[in-house]
């Protein structure tokens, strides 16, 4: 590394002031050398330049899954001042409230007694892929509208799952700032036809199993187990909160304008947090995020129904462990210099990780940390693991939330046969349906970081502390 990087501790790096003109904060990244390796310039170069946006607080962050992004490298994390900072559609990403939730089963592999059987279920009942739309669902107008504004409490109330569901979702699966009158009519035209289903690029519905355990507390606490089957479940806002991103890089770059904001990659828009530019942008943002939270309540709804069908299981018998958000921007308040500070947070790739005793988790983990779900890439492991104090005290309370890429999609569609990649991973007892081949090979395992020394370097930082390893059996793919 160049440019005055700095090691200042065994994973943690620091980007000086100065390694990009008009910073004013320092970067920083938490690395292995073993992923410092995989390191894309570009990456630093783009967390140097968050590190020059109006308002921007402590430093700008980066997990150890960093990758290069649109704006904000993948896996960034950036707090700013609510009274003078900024709000930018680049921390947050296209597709607003990209997340992961956890259902686990009383099931055992032993128990799937066909499991092609049961992907094969799941397949032909979730839609996936590029502009995949449900067979049976489609949004109403006043539907859409209401999805956005309750965010998983409208497909509950609709009867698309349970009230405890609610309860074990972040921030309840809803955010209350939301606008609908904020998204365009063609993101709207977008939603409509996408409500439940998958998506395409990394979104998977997976079939794991808990593997192991590593703190035997936190993980009974979450009621998991050894040899225990779980789903687990990665989508988002689909083409509603494309739309939204889209829509307002634009009106943003214009606002720039207006505020005399100058930055050194248009690809970082923005405007004043209390700006009603800013204000318009949050209110839509929000509302795509309550969007993505029903639309995986309705994916999870569908999923339980395939298991009553095969197996006899209740909504009751398929608790959801957790949902968490990846791409979202957030009004939260947080402790710097020891003074309570309000912010407005945005992670972009990473995960909320509060820790102990947060009035923002369920009371059943106040003890432990809110869970954290970490995914794999079809092949590799996921991770459960749990937020932590430190995490609140040095990381604005995120973590990582993946493996993240070391090989563009286009790059893995060359170099690899996705015939070749199924053919592997069953062999290895991992069964993927995905619409196409070249689905399968841009989603290579190959493609990613490892999912294990990601999350390593985030428990020995302390940032999130390891709870359970979950190994895939099979996967439906977009």
């Amino acid at each position: 590394m160049n440019g005055g990087i700095k090691k200042i501790g065994p994973f943690e790096w620091e980007v000086p002031v100065g390694y990009t003109e008009n910073m004013r904060v320092p970067g920083r990244f938490f690395l292995s050398d073993e992923l410092a390796r995989e390191l894309e310039e570009g990456a630093i170069r783009q967390l140097a330049n968050v590190a020059t946006m109006p308002g921007i607080l402590k430093c700008a962050l980066a997990m150890p899954d960093i990758h290069w992004g649109y704006g904000f490298p993948i896996g960034g994390v950036a707090a700013f001042d609510r009274s003078n900072g900024v709000i930018s559609p680049g921390g947050v990403g296209f597709d607003i409230n990209c997340g992961v939730r956890l259902v686990k089963t009383p099931l055992s592999p032993e128990d799937l007694k066909n499991k092609r059987e049961l992907i094969e279920h799941l397949y032909d009942s979730v839609p996936t892929g590029v502009g995949a739309k449900r067979k049976r669902f489609r949004f109403s107008p006043r539907d859409l509208e209401m999805a956005m504004a309750e965010g998983a409490s409208w497909a509950v109330r609709n009867g698309y799952g349970v009230q405890e569901d609610i309860e074990h979702c972040e921030q309840k699966g809803q955010m209350k700032e939301a606008d609908p009158s904020a998204v365009s009519a063609k993101a709207r035209e977008r939603g409509v036809p996408q409500g439940g289903t998958l998506g395409s690029g990394n979104h998977f519905l997976e079939l794991q199993e808990v593997r192991e355990i590593y703190d035997e507390t936190a993980a009974a606490t979450f009621g998991v187990k050894v040899g225990q089957v779980c789903v687990m479940i990665h989508c988002g806002s689909r083409g509603l909160g494309h739309q939204v991103c889209t829509d307002y890089l634009k009106t943003l770059e214009s606002a720039m304008k207006k505020y005399q904001i100058t930055l050194p990659d248009r690809q970082l828009a923005c405007a004043p947090v209390s700006s009603p530019e800013g204000k318009a942008y949050f209110g839509a943002m929000a509302a795509a995020a309550n969007y993505a939270w029903a639309n995986r309540q309705l994916i999870m709804n569908t999923t339980r129904k395939v298991f009553e069908d095969l197996y006899g299981l209740s909504a009751k018998e398929m608790p959801l462990l957790y949902d968490v958000a990846h791409n979202v921007a957030k009004m939260e308040t947080h402790t710097i210099e020891g003074q309570r500070v309000p912010v407005c947070i945005h992670r972009k790739g990473a995960t909320r990780a509060f820790g102990p005793g947060s009035e923002d988790i369920p009371h059943a983990y106040a003890s432990i940390g809110q869970p954290v779900l970490i995914p794999g890439s079809m092949g590799s492991p996921s991770f459960l693991l749990c937020g932590t104090r430190e995490a609140m005290e040095r990381s604005f309370g995120s973590t990582c939330h993946g493996a993240g890429r070391v090989e563009s999609r286009s790059q893995a569609k060359k170099e690899l046969s996705g015939k070749k990649v199924k053919e592997d991973l069953e062999k290895r007892g991992i069964l993927v349906l995905a619409p196409s081949y070249s689905s399968i090979a841009e989603e290579a395992p190959s493609a990613y970081k490892s999912s294990q020394e990601v999350v390593r370097v985030v428990h020995e930082v302390g940032l999130s502390r390891m709870v359970a390893r979950l190994e895939p059996l099979g996967v439906i793919k977009g």
